[in-house]
């Protein structure tokens, strides 16, 4: 069964979260301004950074769904990889500059009192932001798009950093000496920005470092292989992810009288019937060997 092409659907879900990014930073911004928020002001050009990552996932998909060329002749796979990874990058770069200016306005003691402008903007954010991250991360999943998914965590990576401007600005309301929770509460902030992008970066590393599927992954396709008429036993078996595929080499032990032919047509069937079981699955290479037992 031949894989579909999914960029069409990658670039669709990404130009939703471009365009809902492109009017929350404008909005951030000039809210922060008007509002007296640096926080927000900050939160809004985060919202920026996502709409740079998503431009590269919407130029990159069109990329790692070609097929396989003279120079690649195992597909382009791995520029998903690669953008998943620089995505993971970027979202661990906003978090360490988050926690270097929240330790600079604490030390400064550089801190405005917001105005309840800035609350309804961020308070929205974080609605808006979460909802996005919700959808993306659905669709990245039906689709098996490891770098869709990464790019929603870095939505919510944006929702997060904007909670403790919704907490900075109600407190400033009422405890207009409280100003300091901002930097506080963007340091607990940065921490769950910083645990996003390990999150994305690690599945990322152990691809490059050509990590094999899953136990559970493996032992299901040694079951299908060796459920196929004419398959006696398996071994050797492996596998190596691409992107969000898998490639799979093993080998085959059938009777050793069977013709040429026969053997090459239950390879051919071993192949068809992992890709029909196990969608992960976008390339099988079979080697036959005869049963020792005559």
């Amino acid at each position: 069964m031949e894989k579909i092409d999914t960029s069409p659907r990658v670039r669709q879900i990404t130009w939703a979260g471009i365009w809902v990014n492109l009017v929350l930073s404008i909005v951030k911004i000039l809210a922060g301004v008007f509002g007296m928020s640096k926080a927000l002001i900050a939160d809004g050009i985060e919202s920026g950074a996502d709409i740079i990552t998503s431009l590269v996932l919407v130029a990159g998909s069109k990329f790692w769904n070609a097929p396989p060329d003279v120079n690649h002749p195992y597909g382009h796979r791995r520029i998903e990889t690669i953008i998943t990874f620089g995505i993971g990058l970027v979202v661990g770069v906003v978090g360490v500059s988050i926690i270097v200016n929240s330790i600079g306005s604490l030390r400064t003691g550089t801190n405005s009192q917001p105005t309840l402008l800035a609350l309804v903007v961020a308070i929205i954010s974080v609605l808006s932001k979460e909802a996005l991250f919700q959808w993306s991360v659905r669709e990245g999943r039906k689709i098996k798009s490891m770098a869709v998914v990464a790019n929603a965590w870095h939505h919510r990576s944006d929702a997060i950093s904007s909670i403790p401007v919704v907490f900075a600005v109600g407190f400033a309301q009422f405890f207009p000496q409280w100003t300091f929770l901002d930097a506080v509460g963007a340091l607990v902030a940065a921490g769950f920005i910083l645990k996003a992008s390990i999150d994305i970066i690690m599945p990322a590393l152990r691809e490059i470092a050509d990590t094999g599927a899953s136990a559970e992954t493996v032992e299901k396709i040694s079951a299908i292989a060796q459920s196929v008429e004419g398959v006696r036993s398996i071994h050797a078996l492996r596998t190596r992810l691409v992107g969000s595929n898998i490639h799979v080499d093993l080998h085959i032990v059938v009777d050793p009288d069977i013709t040429v032919m026969a053997g090459h047509l239950i390879g051919d069937k071993v192949t068809d019937t992992l890709k029909d079981q196990e969608p992960e699955v976008l390339d099988v290479l079979v080697h036959i060997d005869p049963s020792p037992d005559m």
